[in-house]
Formats: structure tokens, C-alpha cells, sequence
């Protein structure tokens, strides 16, 4: 059965307020994009009668729904921490107050929690005064938390409030949040507007080509991957191993390897690979190192998860409790190499914390405020149950149902893992 994709943004209602905003240049609402840019699929619709499936393109609209001097927003962030943050708090911050002239705009205290009298978290109340420098530093001045909340409590907050539009910054389980207080709100039939801003520094969001954060993770992995390959070439037989984030995607772990040649092994969660036996991780390791007498192995932190027993679902919204596999993997390495007299020097790095909590390279900066900017455009204009996602090289507005449906995930026979194993050398490493 062909999977429906839902492509329609919903609304509030008819924007009939002549935006003020000075812009040359406006996006229509039956301005669209296409899901699939190459040839082959836009001519296999054509061949089939069917329409190629597009979405609606983000940016500032000519009429907008919401009154700028009686809007009233929130700003929430969710889930871990993630370079990119404090610069996208920012940029709302800024987008409503200077180009907008929304003056109103709160902060929600630690996540979701926020919104829950009981914990008795107070508001942050934001402009630009008080956000000017946040984005030089990491982490997020709101502050986060994980878990699930009520969604009645949280929309009786948001009602209790006053707020206008809802901009809810996370990932996958904060969209799936986000989705249900949408479902909430229009079953009441409220006339407020939630914006998803997605955030995940695996960047293994659905329908969206790159979430901020990412591109600082790999550039900070690059570094402590060339560190460990100095300390690896430095010792006989010497050994370095780097751990970095991707519970259910190795996106991280496969692009951190192509900015180096010199890893030698990457392990990400889609594909299995054995610890023993002929075609298993010591024995290729303990080869590469009898030619060359140094290795380096890059691991993501949900790869080898079989031998804890842990099983992912690619497709649940819950961030599985992990093994950890990169010290599984040096006393296992240590373990077996001592057995065959065989000597061998690990350094072990894990890098993971550092990375999320540092604040965001340039690159990121330019895609913070980007996301920033296209998510205030689309609640001003009364855009609901959505996100803006970066997808093709443009930005879009993408239906919150449509991107929790489940996660990004690396594909096996894809051009990044073939590149992947062109640069490592490494062979498959299952047993058959």
C-alpha cells in the first residue's frame, strides 16, 4: 500500500490583517515545494496521472492573522540540550519585537514542566534587552526537561495565559507533545496557533534534511577524531576510540568520519556487525592493526545495542536507555587482545556532553535564525499544527502529524554509507 504523505497546512482562520512588515518580497500560500527533486519521480507522476507531492513554501506573508499589539507568545525548549538553542530563543525574540512589533513574548520555564502549576516554575519574560548575547553561550536560558506532561493542564495554562501562538523547540517526542496540545486546542476550539521548531542533534527528524546542532557536532567530532589519531599513531598498536550521539541514527558518526580519513572503522545502529568470529569487529581490527599498527574506530551510542540486550524501534517516540558501547567495546578489544598475547594501547574519548552544551558554529547560527525567522512568519499568519523544516534547501511548512511519523534513519545501500566505507576501507563485519 503507497504511503499517504498530508501536505496541508491548517489554520485558524481567514488572515485579513495587512502585514506592516517591510518586505519586497512576499510568499503566496499556493507557493509550493517540491518532496522529491530529481526527474525520474516528477516524470513517473506525470506517467501515472498523479500530481507530485509538494509543500507549501515558508516565509513572510502579505496579510497576517494575528493583531502585532495584542499578540501575546510563548517560547518553549524541550528534551536534551543541543547546540543552537539560545540563538533560535533569540531570533524569535527578535523577529516578533523588531520586525513584527510584538512586544509580549514569554519564556516557559524548564520544557513542558512550565506549564504544570504544581512544579511552580515562573516565566521568563523576554525581549531583546535580555537576549542580546545568549547566543554565545550554550545551553538554553530557559532551561529543559524530559518526560511527559498532562496536555489538558498544559493547554488550560496557555489559555490561562492568554498566549496567542505557542513556538515549541525540540525533538521528536517534544513535535509529538506539540502534536496532541494542537489536537487539544482544536478540540476546543481555541484560536491559538503551535509552531514546532525541530531540534535533535542526530539530526534524525522525518522530512527534514538538517536540524540545528548538527553541524557543530561534526565539527567538534572532527577535532577529537584527529586527536585520537594522533594518540592511536603515537603508541604500538595503539587504538582510538570515539563515542558520539545517535541513539536510533548514525548520521553523526557517518559524517564526522568523511571530514577525516582517518577513521577506520565507523559503527552506527543501522547496521549490525559482529564482535567475534572471522568477519567479526576484533578480527578486521586486529588485521588492520598487524598492517598498519594503528586504528581508529568511530562508534554512535545506539550501534551495537544487541549486546545489551536493548532493542530500538526506529519508529517509537521514547529515547531507549542504551548500553554503552564504547566501553563495552574497549574492555572487550583489551579483553580478547590479552587472551591472544596480543598488545594493544585504547584511548577511549566520549565527547557527547561537551558537544550539545557548547554553543553553536556559524553554520549553525545562519540555520538558527533561518528557522527562527520562518516560524514566526507562519504563526503571525496563523499557521497551525506545523514545523518549519529545512528540506531540498528550502524552507517549508510541514505538518506536525507528518514528521512524527517516524524517525530519519541512514540508509545501508545510500550514497553516505557507501562514501562511509569507501573512506574507512572496512569490510562488512557480519559473520554469515
Amino acid at each position: 500500500m503507497k504511503e499517504q504523505i498530508f501536505t496541508e497546512i491548517d489554520t485558524l482562520g481567514k488572515a485579513k490583517i495587512e502585514s506592516k512588515v517591510k518586505f519586497k518580497v512576499f510568499v503566496e500560500d499556493d507557493e509550493r515545494v517540491l518532496y522529491r527533486v530529481d526527474a525520474n519521480y516528477v516524470e513517473k507522476c506525470i506517467k501515472e496521472g498523479n500530481k507530485p507531492i509538494s509543500f507549501e513554501k515558508a516565509g513572510p506573508r502579505k496579510k497576517i492573522f494575528f493583531d502585532p499589539s495584542k499578540t501575546r507568545c510563548a517560547v518553549v525548549t524541550c528534551g536534551g540540550l543541543s547546540p543552537g538553542l539560545n540563538d533560535v530563543i533569540r531570533a524569535i525574540v527578535l523577529e516578533l519585537y523588531y520586525i513584527y512589533n510584538v512586544k509580549n513574548i514569554v519564556g516557559i520555564k524548564f520544557g513542558l514542566q512550565g506549564f504544570i502549576p504544581e512544579y511552580g516554575h515562573d516565566v521568563l519574560y523576554l525581549e531583546p534587552s535580555n537576549v542580546r548575547d545568549i547566543h554565545q553561550k550554550g545551553g538554553t536560558i530557559l532551561g529543559t526537561s524530559r518526560g511527559k506532561q498532562s496536555i489538558e493542564e498544559i493547554v488550560d495554562s496557555l489559555e490561562r495565559m492568554n498566549i496567542n501562538i505557542l513556538f515549541m523547540i525540540g525533538g521528536d517526542g517534544t513535535l509529538t507533545a506539540a502534536y496532541k496540545i494542537y489536537e487539544e486546542i482544536s478540540k476546543r476550539g481555541l484560536k491559538i496557533s503551535v509552531i514546532g521548531i525541530p531540534k535533535t542533534i542526530d539530526n534524525d527528524i522525518h522530512m527534514v534534511d538538517k536540524t540545528f546542532g548538527f553541524d557543530t557536532a561534526v565539527d567538534i567530532a572532527a577535532r577529537v577524531i584527529l586527536g585520537a589519531h594522533s594518540e592511536a599513531t603515537g603508541a604500538y598498536n595503539g587504538v582510538g576510540i570515539v563515542k558520539v550521539m545517535g541513539r536510533v541514527s548514525g548520521f553523526i558518526a557517518a559524517a564526522a568520519t568523511l571530514s577525516l580519513k582517518d577513521v577506520n572503522f565507523c559503527l552506527v545502529p543501522e547496521i549490525d556487525f559482529d564482535l567475534y568470529g572471522e568477519h567479526g569487529l576484533l578480527a578486521a581490527l586486529k588485521e588492520r592493526l598487524t598492517q598498519r599498527r594503528h586504528a581508529v574506530i568511530v562508534v554512535a551510542e545506539g550501534a551495537g545495542q544487541k549486546f545489551f540486550n536493548v532493542k530500538i524501534n526506529p519508529n517509537s517516540h521514547e529515547n531507549p536507555k542504551l548500553g554503552d558501547i564504547g566501553k563495552f567495546l574497549k574492555e572487550k578489544i583489551e579483553e580478547e587482545f590479552k587472551k591472544e598475547n596480543f598488545p594493544v594501547t585504547i584511548k577511549y574519548i566520549d565527547p557527547s556532553y561537551y558537544i550539545r552544551s557548547i554553543p553553536a558554529n556559524s553554520s549553525d547560527h545562519i540555520l538558527c535564525g533561518y528557522l527562527a525567522q520562518m516560524a514566526v512568519h507562519a504563526g503571525m499568519a496563523g499557521k497551525t499544527g506545523m514545523v518549519v523544516s529545512y528540506l531540498n534547501n528550502q524552507f517549508l511548512h510541514v505538518p506536525i502529524k507528518e514528521v512524527i511519523k517516524k524517525r530519519k534513519m541512514l540508509d545501508s545501500e545510500g550514497e553516505l554509507w557507501m562514501a562511509v566505507l569507501q573512506s574507512t576501507g572496512q569490510p562488512p563485519l557480519k559473520n554469515k
